[in-house]
């Protein structure tokens, strides 16, 4: 077969595929086949259905949560008697930039003061009072202790680091953080719970570290953090002003960035065998991160945030009306 490839100028596969032939087929299968000529062409109607729908949430009697292009041909045969390949709806997605099978988690704030409250905290930002420390603090709740039922294995040349898929549970922690949005620094704490009064011992803890600093403080609208308690605290520490995001707009407040970094650099792949284990590994990680900490950069103003919510806002109106 190789002298044959080599006399011919083709490639042995080619060989092969013409001699199975002419086992086949005889002299007959030599013949060169005839080409089918220009793909069918599927009509603008049929274009447009599908395009409708990949618009629209997949019917219920389909038990899918959303497309996918082998699933949007099957529904077309099986309920419209319309005859395409996935491979078909593929293309014709990507020729219209539609992403079916991505998705991005989304909240409206219904906050009646959303507009007054951006500008407050987004003012903080990018135009801090003089002489005063901006801290955005929040906690992150329920930080789960897993270890691995086997030990890890490292990277190694030619091998990705590998651990088991099921793990233990040791148990949890509650990560209380303060990020402070001129330098980057952040100074976090653990424990066992996250009520109001933790809260607060964790607060004393922050203004011990800024001494009689003026401090505004961003928060989110948790009941950790307003009420009876938090107000008395407040009328004593006249220094601390708290500054509200808006209801459902946590991703105003930026330690929340500082939160997924933590998780995505320490936690997410990290096996602990205690909850000591986590709570050591977490200070270990702000330690490490003040080493060399730098601010986050904040350039979105409120008047941008406000119009592009607003046309958001307007978006889901007019999505609701077309599925009434």
């Amino acid at each position: 077969m190789r002298e044959i490839a080599e006399k011919a100028g083709a490639s042995k596969p080619t060989v092969r595929l013409w001699l199975s032939r002419y086992d086949e087929e005889g002299p007959d299968g030599l013949v060169s086949r005839v080409s089918p000529g220009r793909p069918r062409e599927v009509p603008g109607r049929v274009r447009a259905r599908i395009l409708a729908l990949t618009r629209t949430t997949p019917p219920p009697e389909t038990g899918l949560s959303h497309w996918t292009s082998a699933e949007m041909a099957r529904y077309l045969k099986r309920r419209e008697g319309v005859s395409v390949s996935h491979t078909f709806v593929a293309r014709l997605w990507r020729e219209n930039n539609l992403q079916p099978h991505r998705h991005r988690v989304f909240k409206l704030s219904a906050d009646p003061d959303f507009e007054a409250k951006v500008e407050d905290v987004v003012g903080l930002y990018l135009d801090p009072p003089e002489g005063a420390e901006v801290l955005s603090i929040d906690e992150k709740p329920g930080v789960q202790a897993l270890d691995r039922t086997q030990p890890p294995r490292p990277v190694a040349s030619g091998r990705v680091a590998t651990r088991t898929h099921d793990y233990q549970r040791k148990g949890t922690t509650d990560l209380f953080a303060a990020l402070d949005v001129g330098t980057g620094r952040v100074t976090a704490r653990c424990f066992p719970s996250h009520t109001r009064a933790d809260f607060l011992t964790f607060m004393d803890q922050v203004i011990a570290e800024y001494g009689g600093a003026e401090l505004h403080v961003v928060v989110d609208n948790l009941a950790t953090h307003c009420g009876p308690g938090v107000d008395t605290w407040l009328h004593r520490h006249k220094n601390v002003t708290f500054h509200f995001t808006p209801s459902g707009s946590s991703w105003l407040n930026q330690v929340e960035n500082w939160f997924g970094i933590l998780t995505r650099h320490a936690l997410q792949h990290g096996a602990f065998v205690s909850v000591q284990d986590l709570v050591n590994t977490i200070n270990n990680y702000v330690e490490n991160w003040n080493w060399d900490a730098q601010p986050f950069e904040w350039t979105a103003t409120a008047e941008e945030i406000v119009a592009k919510v607003e046309v958001l806002h307007r978006e889901f109106r007019k999505l609701l009306a077309n599925n009434l």
